[in-house]
């Protein structure tokens, strides 16, 4: 079983506020992704995105976190439920809430952040025989997020995210 988060930057007057239409919006750019991906308008990570959070948001009293942008790149933004609530909901974050992701992402240390963390991002990579190996798959994470958020950024897009189970 995969679980994704994925992301899609698009303009914000091809945003819908339903869940039904962003479903059918988010579930055609999956099935495009790889192309949407290579344009830089799509990015995803498989099974992490919740380590990438706390990556971003642990140790308040190491500086960044406690920017409010360190907890939009993930799971921050508006939620759009279903109605059912059975589904996890979108999330969608606003061009001026895209700018300050890009800007945190920017300026954030990645080293910093990855020594604050300490093991726990890496857990789930213990006993592989590369011992940086945790390290370099969220240091691409972290690349690709803020490559897809900067180009975001400098089209003025809105970013909707989405979380397949």
């Amino acid at each position: 079983m995969s679980f994704h988060m994925h992301l899609r930057a698009t303009a914000a007057n091809e945003v819908s506020e339903d869940f039904s239409s962003l479903h059918d919006f988010m579930w055609i750019a999956w099935e495009d992704h790889q192309q949407e991906y290579a344009a830089g308008i799509a990015d995803s990570i498989e099974k992490d995105f919740g380590h990438v959070h706390e990556l971003y948001t642990m140790g308040a009293d190491h500086g960044d976190a406690t920017n409010a942008a360190s907890t939009l790149p993930v799971f921050g933004g508006r939620h759009i439920h279903s109605p059912t609530k059975d589904q996890p909901p979108f999330v969608l974050l606003n061009p001026a809430e895209v700018r300050g992701v890009a800007e945190f992402l920017r300026t954030v240390s990645f080293d910093e952040r990855w020594q604050t963390a300490g093991t726990e991002p890496s857990q789930p990579y213990i006993g592989w025989e590369d011992k940086n190996a945790a390290k370099n798959i969220f240091l691409g994470y972290h690349n690709d997020l803020r490559t897809f958020y900067e180009r975001a950024a400098l089209s003025g897009r809105t970013v909707i995210k989405a979380f397949w189970y």
